[in-house]
This record gives C-alpha cells, sequence and structure tokens, in this order.
C-alpha cells in the first residue's frame, strides 16, 4: 500500500513540478495585489489554457497534499 502511494505522490509531484514551469509569468507584479491589473476582469479567462493549466496544477497541489498526509499515516 506504501509503494503505491509513493508512487502516485511521486507522479504528482512531477505533474506539479512541470504545470508549474509551462505557466507564463505574470507582468503585473504587485499592481495585481493592489488591484491596478486588469487580467481578472476578462470573461473569458476560465477558457483559456493558461487558465486550465493553472486548474491543473492547484488539483496537482491538493492531490500532493492528501498523499503526503495519507503517507504519514499508513507509515
Amino acid at each position: 500500500m506504501a509503494t503505491v502511494i509513493s508512487i502516485v505522490l511521486i507522479i504528482a509531484a512531477l505533474f506539479m513540478i512541470v504545470s508549474v514551469l509551462m505557466q507564463s509569468s505574470e507582468e503585473g507584479g504587485i499592481s495585481a495585489i493592489t488591484g491596478q491589473s486588469n487580467s481578472y476582469l476578462s470573461k473569458s479567462k476560465a477558457k483559456t489554457f493558461e487558465a486550465k493549466l493553472a486548474l491543473c496544477t492547484k488539483i496537482a497541489a491538493a492531490v500532493f497534499v492528501v498523499l503526503s498526509l495519507l503517507m504519514l499515516v499508513v507509515k
């Protein structure tokens, strides 16, 4: 059981690394925090490749955290 969880954990970690590296950098910098950036006002933002990649990153991070906690319980 621990071996299977370890393998899936490694795959999730690699997927998360690749998805983060594929994302483009935000040019807004600190202006995105203060609300001066208008990138969030786009109505079709959820349909772009960038948004799908960000969603995949969030899912991979959640899977990674859950599997890491599960490894603590199993071992």
